[in-house]
């Protein structure tokens, strides 16, 4: 029964229904009687209208017909696509017995709506009540699990799934590897898609799109060249989540054989393999044929503009980024909040605090929600402000944020106080980001560096022994380079590699010219408390220099030297490169953390402000 106050307001819903008849009665006849057949015909009308499909909820209920379940289906089903999980929750807790395809719609709603933690929780109701879940439930809480970054859930809900028997259904075994890859796990994912009975394009696309995703764009190549051994043939999903690997990856030798096998395949003209193709070249540091393909591109569309205008922005162009936000802007494209946040990072990384207050003060007074600030404009403005020297301001901008600062915002002010020394205000910002955040190695590293570039070294010992009581462990510096379609990896100090003899040798020989040139290491990059000596030896190991010593010994001097490093380039490393690229005539292109490096003739592009 209803209670008298929520009949009321039903019945006052239900009056305003002759309005929507009268709407819709030159498509449904002028003397429409209130049938299934005619609410259904209604819904689906309705379907992208909140209110409207509210009172047809009080329609149904008033004249009984609610209990049929095509049409609460039908409704639930729309309000849950629309995100309005509240009232869809109400509806689905009203109902007598729902059926577990109601349970799953419920559930899916949840998750396509970012609330993954109802969706376990309805899922352990459903459980309660002894509702017996179906192949299509599993697929749902599987992905809710992965959402939450929980894996003791996930290895529950995979007990569940083995429990029920349903551990071979195709789609419910893609979602269990997918969870495992983004939990880290992929001896386990790899397990699940080998035992698959049919490895088909989906779960080779699943596979390879999730590595990409998580970080493993290494394990994305390898699966996409078994997927060819394996004689499936690719779509042009998989060339784009292979081209966003070997942007990743640095790789642009592979990601041009990726596209020219896509080309003779005929797979690509579609305009998303076109985006990711431009995300390649700007992620490889290849502008000029990123621009080229730009201009040849039959379609464009926003995200083809914002890749380039983010291209050019960690490539050190900001002013080419600018001119095109402009061009953009005059051709009428409308720029979205990536547009912005690309223009943002033009200006953090050239210094242009004016023009980046100007863009920033647009976006925060614009009525339009698409290009308001989120938190990753607000942290490239702190970085703005912060490279620029403008600490406190900096500071004060955070202070006076309308949203809760993250970890990434206060991130970006430590790494600022950092490049200029303010021990001060970053030791502040330290201990809030170590009550924030700390795991995340890299805010002890950041403080600790800059206790040690001021010799304080008891300071030093200090941020080392939180650290190891934190568990936080500091991520090992390396670079990588591409050879004949192969990823080399060098980490600093490793002598592992088989030509570690070559490249020290190598190594040796540039040093001396460059000291009889005047070079002189720059030991106050290394932070530990030893000899000057020791310290020399050690920044002549650092892997960006073994990387480029590599590429020397085995690469074309037609082309120029490419270098990923995963880490920022300390100020040693950035001497090093330009008196090479003088030394050699040979371009070195590095992409640190932050952006990328163009050494030539001696100078960088970054115009030694990084």
């Amino acid at each position: 029964m209803l209670s008298r106050e929520r009949s009321t307001k039903v019945f006052r819903l239900a009056l305003n229904f002759s309005n929507l008849l009268h709407a819709h009665g030159s498509s449904i006849g002028q003397s429409l009687p209130i049938t299934k057949q005619a609410l259904t015909t209604l819904l689906q009308s309705c379907s992208s209208h909140p209110s409207l499909l509210k009172q047809l909820h009080a329609l149904l209920l008033t004249t009984g017909l609610s209990i049929k379940n095509a049409l609460i289906t039908q409704l639930l089903t729309s309000l849950t696509l629309l995100g309005d999980m509240s009232y869809a929750r109400q509806l689905f807790d009203e109902m007598h017995k729902p059926r577990p395809f109601l349970w799953n719609t419920i559930m899916k709603g949840y998750v396509k709506n970012g609330i993954p933690d109802e969706a376990v929780s309805v899922y352990g109701k459903m459980r309660h009540l002894g509702v017996r879940p179906d192949p299509f439930t599993f697929p749902f809480v599987i992905k809710a699990c992965a959402e939450l970054a929980e894996l003791w859930a996930g290895l529950g809900m995979h007990g569940h799934v083995v429990k029920h028997g349903l551990e071979f259904v195709a789609a419910v075994r893609t979602e269990l590897m997918i969870m495992y890859v983004k939990f880290g796990e992929l001896g386990c994912a790899e397990f699940l898609f080998g035992s698959m009975v049919e490895r088909d394009l989906v779960a080779w696309n699943a596979l390879i799109a999730v590595c990409v995703q998580t970080g493993f764009s290494s394990k994305a190549l390898q699966s996409f060249r078994e997927m060819g051994m394996a004689g499936i043939k690719p779509d042009s999903v998989t060339v784009v989540s292979a081209l966003s690997a070997c942007g990743h990856l640095g790789c642009l030798e592979t990601g041009e054989e990726i596209y020219e096998f896509a080309r003779e395949e005929g797979i690509d003209s579609n305009i998303i393999v076109h985006n990711a193709r431009l995300d390649m070249y700007a992620k490889c540091g290849d502008m000029d044929k990123a621009m080229n393909l730009f201009d040849e591109m039959p379609q464009r569309n926003v995200i083809s503009w914002s890749t380039v205008i983010g291209g050019y922005a960690i490539n050190g162009e900001s002013e080419k980024a600018l001119a095109l936000f402009s061009r953009m802007k005059n051709q009428g494209v409308q720029p979205n909040y990536v547009t912005f946040l690309a223009v943002l990072s033009a200006c953090s990384h050239t210094g242009r605090v004016n023009e980046g207050w100007q863009y920033f003060n647009f976006m925060a007074q614009s009525d339009d929600k698409n290009i308001q600030p989120r938190k990753e404009h607000y942290a490239c403005m702190v970085d703005l402000l912060g490279r620029s020297g403008h600490l406190e301001e900096a500071y004060n901008f955070i202070k006076s944020m309308p949203i809760e600062a993250d970890p990434g915002i206060w991130g970006a002010l430590l790494g600022a106080c950092a490049i200029h020394q303010n021990i001060k205000l970053g030791q502040h910002v330290a201990d809030l980001l170590f009550e924030l955040a700390p795991e995340i190695a890299s805010y002890h590293v950041l403080l600790s560096n800059m206790y040690a570039a001021a010799g304080r070294w008891h300071c030093v010992e200090k941020v080392r022994q939180r650290m190891k009581k934190k568990g936080a462990r500091k991520v090992a510096a390396y670079s990588s380079v591409e050879f004949n379609g192969e990823i080399h990896i060098l980490y600093g100090g490793d002598k592992s590699h088989p030509q570690s003899a070559s490249i020290l040798a190598k190594l040796e020989d540039l040093l001396k010219q460059m000291k009889s040139m005047g070079y002189i290491p720059e030991t106050d990059s290394v932070f530990h408390d030893v000899e000057d000596e020791e310290k020399e030896s050690t920044l002549s190991t650092h892997s960006e220099k073994l990387a480029i010593a590599f590429s020397l010994i085995n690469g074309s001097p037609k082309f120029p030297i490419r270098v990923m490093k995963n880490l920022r380039i300390c100020g040693d490393c950035h001497t090093f490169c330009k008196l090479v690229s003088r030394i050699t005539m040979r371009e070195i292109i590095m992409r640190d953390k932050n952006r990328f490096h163009h050494f030539k003739n001696g100078i960088c592009s970054c115009k030694d402000f990084w």
